[in-house]
């Protein structure tokens, strides 16, 4: 049964996905559909996630014995084909004849929404036990022969699910939409303000040269995550620096690796900025501003200093996992500063990234505390060049590992030997320095050199959802963080960098 009086006032006008749709979809569905999580991988926060469709596989299954195949929207397919391979089932009529009628008895999507109308949300009381709201649920996802079935066996199961119903403007829309066959909006192209600062920054990042390369796969891997906001564009518009194999001025060909430190497959690739698709959501929203004053504060850290880079590093995983290696020929001042500027950015990074969803990943932090760094002009030895080629070695990274199935308990004792090893060689360091009253001590810590707010930094946990804010905020903390060089590389590298969501349970 479909709505016959929506499809009797059928607008001859196309229904603008961007204008009518998004908001709707942004206002009500986007919070669940929205992330790695979204119940059987339907990304609503774009239209390629409607077209791509539903998959019941879970992309968080800490208990997986082998790692699946990453099915990453804009990266690891393209077209609704290609997804179709890959194991999604469409939730919009794709049987070729636009008709009104068809689009919406053969739309699961649309489906699922009739159901919560034929079966309102309940306007009092408690939800009934038949609703399963928890973290790790099993994911019912019903293909298109299915869902009779589907509707009977769960009928208050339409979407929203366990949400109040949508008010009648917004299924008008959606519904009506859907009808004409869910139109796609134009693709979105960069402003004119962006266009001009892309072109510039795209050439400071592909200029040759071994220092400069170096310099810009440093930048690469830790701003792949990023959602870059260029000075003088609007507040709403953002990019993503990727790896192409085709330079500035042809379309970008993002090459769809795992980790940013993987091998791209080419000695001939392009660092890019491709507009960022999906709807912006809290949860995985990291923005980082690119400005002329950003790119004369590289230069300033990475470019102006006298050193020679000799040889730049391959992409064998034991190298290119950890950065201590693979960046050895950059000075650690330089790359330290380069965290410090951006410290909440940086620390959000695994709070905002997919490592970080629910209470297990959470119970390794605390309610609340504080995080402080070493000033960078106290020439600690865990900044020194010459101690970090030392013990670059009990440095290692996990992510060298890659998903392997046949050695999950190796990689923890080895690590955990390099560990304490590492320690002993820096204690034995930091025992030469003399006593001090606790005054001196608190000049080591980082003032942000009087400007930057970045110098102290409050992490907050809430059950499974965590925020990281400006300052000393609220009461003293049970525990702190002080953090040097190394400790903040590794941070980035474990739980951002390294991770793979699609990981097994060894990594």
């Amino acid at each position: 049964m479909v709505d016959l009086d929506l499809l009797h006032s059928l607008p001859d006008e196309v229904i603008s996905y961007r204008e009518q749709v998004q908001p709707v979809l942004e206002r009500r569905c986007v919070v669940c559909h929205g992330c790695f999580d979204a119940p059987c991988q339907l990304k609503l926060s774009a239209y390629e996630g409607i077209t791509r469709g539903a998959n019941r596989k879970k992309v968080y299954d800490g208990s997986r014995i082998r790692a699946v195949q990453p099915n990453r929207l804009f990266i690891d397919a393209k077209t609704p084909a290609q997804w179709r391979e890959r194991g999604f089932s469409p939730v919009l009529h794709e049987g070729g004849q636009n008709d009104p009628l068809q689009n919406l008895e053969g739309s699961v999507l649309y489906r699922m929404l009739r159901l919560k109308q034929l079966n309102p949300q309940p306007r009092t009381g408690m939800l009934p036990d038949s609703f399963d709201l928890e973290l790790d649920r099993k994911q019912v996802c019903a293909k298109p022969d299915e869902f009779d079935r589907f509707s009977r066996d769960h009928p208050l199961w339409g979407m929203p699910y366990a949400m109040p119903n949508l008010d009648p403007d917004e299924y008008k829309v959606l519904v009506q939409w859907l009808a004409q066959g869910a139109p796609a909006p134009q693709a979105g192209q960069p402003s004119a303000q962006a266009q001009a600062q892309i072109i510039e920054w795209e050439r400071f990042l592909n200029q040759p040269g071994k220092k400069q390369r170096l310099v810009s796969r440093y930048l690469y891997e830790h701003l792949f995550h990023a959602h870059i906001h260029f000075s003088g564009t609007s507040d709403r518009e953002f990019y993503r620096l990727i790896r192409s194999t085709t330079p500035t001025g042809v379309e970008a060909d993002e090459i769809p690796t795992v980790r940013p430190f993987d091998d791209p497959g080419t000695s001939s690739f392009y660092y890019r900025l491709v507009p960022y698709q999906a709807s912006i959501v809290a949860k995985a929203h990291l923005p980082y501003e690119f400005s002329p004053q950003r790119m004369a504060r590289f230069r300033e850290l990475f470019l102006k200093p006298d050193y020679v880079v000799t040889q730049l590093p391959g992409y064998d995983q034991r190298i290119a996992s950890n950065p201590f290696k693979s960046f050895a020929a950059l000075p650690p001042d330089a790359r330290y500063r380069f965290l410090l500027d951006d410290a909440r950015f940086f620390i959000n990074g695994f709070i905002k990234g997919p490592v970080c969803r629910g209470q297990v990943a959470l119970n390794v932090i605390d309610d609340q505390f504080w995080v402080v760094f070493f000033d960078p002009d106290r020439k600690l030895i865990t900044s020194d060049s010459a101690f970090l080629s030392e013990v670059a070695d009990y440095l290692q990274m996990p992510a060298e590992w890659g998903n392997s199935t046949l050695k999950l308990l190796k990689p923890w004792t080895e690590y955990s030997t390099k560990q304490r090893a590492y320690r002993q060689a820096r204690d034995a360091q930091l025992s030469g320095l003399k006593p001090m009253e606790l005054d001196q001590a608190l000049e080591y810590i980082w003032d942000g050199d009087g400007q930057n707010r970045n110098a102290a930094l409050t992490v907050f946990r809430h059950f499974d959802s965590a925020a990281v804010e400006y300052g000393f905020v609220g009461d003293y903390p049970e525990t702190a963080w002080m953090i040097d060089y190394p400790l903040f590389e590794r941070i980035h590298y474990l739980l951002v960098a390294g991770f793979d969501v699609y990981g097994n349970v060894g990594h």
